[in-house]
């Protein structure tokens, strides 16, 4: 499943793994989670971002 929502672009964030190319890596996902924000909270702010993109970072990251 996060095989084509996470990316990777050397020139992109420092080739940090991004969401569906955006400039929104992996770890702004996971640091927002751990700073206690809800996966409503994320989806309110970035409406860019899906609940399977949510998912896709904490599978990458776990």
């Amino acid at each position: 499943m996060s095989d084509n929502i996470i990316t990777i672009e050397p020139g992109k964030r420092g080739g940090k793994p991004c969401i569906r190319r955006m400039r929104i890596t992996v770890y702004d996902v996971l640091g927002w989670l751990a700073a206690g924000m809800s996966h409503a909270q994320i989806l309110d702010d970035f409406p860019e971002l899906t609940e399977e993109d949510i998912r896709a970072c904490l599978e990458f990251g776990g």
